[in-house]
């Protein structure tokens, strides 16, 4: 056996064990790095104001705290009202579902020529194996709701943390990265970051724009056919449509079309009818023009760069997706040497004269060949001179 087998032997199980090693941490600490990639995003949007707060003399931390707890105030006094007002719609419908079902008992005694009761049909549905069984997974699921509920918490919890932190020693941690490479990446690192400062915060600008003209389009809506809290669902459907990625244009339209089927059910299905068609021009119109301004990237790029954060990070990966994006393409913008475009018409999609597609040119000689051989046939046979 060579001397140097064994060896190798050996560093091979050693990096093999390391691999393993380091994938099984990975695995484990990926809803860690997922909460500390949510913060440092979240710590660049708060980055202005936090900075505009410490340039006029005011501690980096205090302005931090200040920041998080305006957040915060919003967040409770915006879910307290929506928790109430959605308290009072339950009772409500509670209160008017036997008007509800006996409407709709009537309406098929009258159709299928039956002989329902309420009575009979609560009876039915009190005494159903659906019900039971939905009960009782309904006690059984208590403690797992508690237990994601918790876990809920504590994520929050560990993200705002970690955003405090970036934010309020967002220069010390920049001091303490730079001062491990040398002077020529120190600069390309620091403008990397103010790179993703503007492009995170425009991205949080233009979601801003967006839920405040769906919050007053809704608005307008909801009080034209008389829906009783209309600001407070306005700003639900603002906030909830656009922060919230994938799934937040339903769960924003449901609670509406919810509120206003406890008024008329028709209103419902004009609130549904309206959903949708805004959504079109919020999709097609209004968003494009305002990332493009706010982000500065193609609304197909946009897109696509969407798709694949989901299909990455989930819902997380969607969020941060366009920010991330419009940030590596302005920091890549500037190594990519661009030069002048020569006067073609072919730039602005017209053909150069004189220039037909392949198709033509195959075309043009068929068209010849055959004109040949139709000139050749119609002249006449040479005879040949015997003399």
């Amino acid at each position: 056996m060579p001397r140097w087998l064994p060896r190798a032997m050996v560093l091979a199980l050693t990096l093999y064990a390391c691999l393993q090693l380091g994938s099984w941490a990975f695995h484990q600490l990926i809803g860690l790095l997922i909460n500390i990639l949510i913060s440092f995003f979240l710590a660049l949007a708060i980055e202005p104001a936090v900075g505009r707060m410490a340039a006029r003399g005011m501690r980096r931390g205090l302005a931090t705290f200040l920041v998080f707890f305006g957040v915060l105030a919003a967040g409770v006094g915006f879910v307290v009202l929506l928790g109430s007002m959605l308290a009072d719609q339950i009772v409500t419908m509670v209160e008017d579902l036997p008007k509800y079902l006996d409407s709709v008992i009537s309406w098929i005694n009258q159709t299928f020529h039956t002989e329902l009761s309420r009575v009979e049909v609560q009876d039915s549905l009190l005494r159903s194996d659906w019900l039971r069984k939905y009960v009782q997974n309904s006690a059984s699921g208590v403690l797992d709701v508690s237990a994601t509920v918790l876990g809920g918490l504590f994520k929050l919890l560990t993200i705002f943390l970690f955003s405090f932190y970036f934010a309020a020693d967002g220069p010390r941690l920049r001091r303490a990265l730079c001062s491990v490479l040398p002077p020529a990446k120190q600069t390309e690192v620091l403008r990397a970051w103010e790179i993703a400062v503007d492009k995170t915060g425009g991205y949080l600008y233009s979601r801003g724009l967006m839920a405040l003209v769906s919050g007053f389009a809704h608005f307008v809506l909801l009080e034209i056919l008389g829906v009783p809290y209309a600001p407070a669902l306005a700003v639900w459907v603002g906030l909830v449509s656009q922060f919230i990625p994938t799934i937040g244009t339903y769960l924003a339209g449901a609670l509406p079309m919810l509120i206003a089927f406890t008024e008329n059910p028709w209103y419902a299905v004009w609130v549904l009818g309206f959903v949708v068609v805004y959504q079109q021009f919020e999709n097609y119109v209004l968003q494009p023009k305002l990332t493009a301004r706010t982000v500065d990237i193609h609304p197909a790029v946009a897109f696509g760069s969407v798709i694949a954060g989901t299909a990455l990070l989930g819902a997380v990966g969607a969020l941060i997706a366009i920010p991330a994006v419009a940030t590596l393409q302005a920091f890549l913008g500037a190594y990519v040497r661009r030069y002048d475009v020569t006067d073609d018409p072919r730039v602005h999609g017209h053909r150069k004269p004189g220039a037909g597609g392949v198709l033509q040119r195959i075309r043009a000689r068929v068209v010849n060949a055959a004109s040949d051989d139709a000139g050749a046939a119609a002249k006449p046979p040479v005879v040949p001179d015997r003399n």
